[in-house]
C-alpha cells in the first residue's frame, strides 16, 4: 500500500521537477541580466573617470569658457546616465532576489516530495519485511511442531 502511495506521487514529483528546473532557468536568466547591467554601469563609471582625468589634463593647460560649459553639460548627462544605470542594476537585483526566492520555494517543495516518497518506500519495505518475518516465524513454528510429533 505504501509503495502504491509513492507511485501515485510520481506525476506530482515530475511536475515539481519541471517547476524547479524552470525556476532555476529563470534564476540564471536574471543573473545574466544583472551581470550585463553591472558591466554597463562599470563602463559608464570608467568613462566618467577618464573624462574627469581629461578635465585635469586640459585644465592645467587652461580651457575656454565654452569648453568648460560643454564639459559640465556632458558630465551632467553622464552622471544622469550613471544614475539611471544604477536604478537598472537595482531593479535587476530585485528581480534576481525574487527569482531566487521562487527557486528556493520550488526546490524545497521538490525535496519535501522526494522525502515523502522515500518515507512511503521505507514504510512499504518495513511492512514487507515484517510480513516475511511473520511467514518465516510461522514456518519455523510449524516445523518445530511437526518435529515434536
Amino acid at each position: 500500500m505504501a509503495n502504491s502511495r509513492a507511485a501515485r506521487l510520481a506525476p506530482v514529483i515530475e511536475m515539481a521537477e519541471r517547476a524547479e528546473r524552470e525556476a532555476a532557468r529563470q534564476l540564471g536568466h536574471f543573473q545574466g541580466l544583472l551581470n550585463k547591467a553591472e558591466v554597463q554601469l562599470g563602463e559608464l563609471e570608467r568613462y566618467r573617470g577618464d573624462y574627469q582625468q581629461q578635465w585635469i589634463t586640459e585644465g592645467r593647460q587652461g580651457v575656454s569658457g565654452q569648453w568648460l560649459m560643454n564639459y559640465q553639460r556632458f558630465l551632467t548627462q553622464l552622471e544622469s546616465a550613471i544614475g539611471q544605470q544604477m536604478n537598472t542594476v537595482n531593479w535587476h537585483r530585485d528581480n534576481l532576489a525574487k527569482a531566487r526566492d521562487a527557486w528556493q520555494q520550488r526546490y524545497a517543495r521538490l525535496e519535501g516530495l522526494r522525502k515523502l516518497v522515500q518515507r512511503y518506500i521505507d514504510e512499504a519495505r518495513q511492512i514487507e519485511d515484517r510480513r516475511e518475518q511473520k511467514l518465516l516465524d510461522e514456518l519455523a513454528q510449524r516445523l518445530s511442531n511437526r518435529d515434536q510429533y
